[in-house]
């Protein structure tokens, strides 16, 4: 054996460490955090794996040969595209929550504006019903004036023509607010939505009928707002 023979050997233990470190230069490569999974999706799905058992983390042999066989510089450029993407997501968060702010605030504006609004609209509406009144009341000032000056007659005077006209002017007025007069005449049937029966009498009139009114009552757009006073017959003076 010659002397090259002889050192062949000792040469190729020296270079067998250095080709063992660098056949584990992928596996010495650090793990980043998006390359770890559960424990679960390491297993078969049951559970039944040793290494989801024990909570070891698996992790994605593919992505970890991918960034051995990259060179830092494509990583580098990876890291930044990745980096810009999440400053940009962050800036349309920002803008989201600033429109979330901006169309809450409008929404309690238009809550204020309603609110105004319906307060406008109730102030109106009493006014309303005010200027109605006043106007009913107006045009019986005029009703009152002449009651007032048919009493400041002597009293000799015949004042009957003057009371009549009065009340028929009165009459205009109730007309005028869609008013009617209920006032049955004696021997109709008793209408308990509009006649108030205050007794039983005895009269010609047939049994349950009504004997006579006591005072009238009146109607208002098809609403009774007094009922007639009414008495009716018990049918003994037949």
């Amino acid at each position: 054996m010659s002397e090259q023979d002889a050192s062949d050997p000792a040469e190729a233990a020296d270079e067998q460490p250095g080709a063992t470190a660098q056949e584990g230069d992928a596996s010495d490569e650090p793990v980043q955090p998006d390359e770890v999974i559960d424990a679960d999706e390491a297993g078969d799905g049951d559970g039944s794996s040793d290494a989801a058992a024990d909570g070891e983390v698996a992790v994605d042999e593919q992505l970890v040969d991918r960034v051995a066989e990259s060179d830092p510089e494509s990583v580098a450029r990876e890291l930044a595209a990745l980096r810009t993407r999440v400053d940009g997501l962050e800036d349309q968060l920002d803008d989201r929550e600033g429109e979330i702010e901006e169309l809450t605030e409008k929404l309690k504006r238009k809550q204020a504006e309603f609110q105004n609004f319906k307060k406008r609209m109730e102030k109106r509406r009493e006014e309303e019903e005010q200027r109605a009144t006043e106007d009913l009341v107006t045009r019986l000032l005029d009703v009152r004036d002449n009651l007032q000056r048919a009493l400041e007659q002597d009293e000799d005077a015949d004042i009957r023509g003057g009371v009549e006209s009065t009340l028929r002017s009165f009459d205009d007025v109730l007309d005028a607010e869609n008013v009617d007069v209920v006032e049955p005449e004696p021997g109709e049937d008793v209408d308990p939505h509009r006649h108030e029966v205050l007794v039983r009498v005895d009269s010609d009139q047939p049994e349950g009928a009504i004997a006579e009114v006591h005072r009238p009552g009146y109607e208002m757009a098809d609403k009774v707002i007094r009922e007639a006073q009414v008495t009716v017959s018990d049918g003994a003076g037949q």
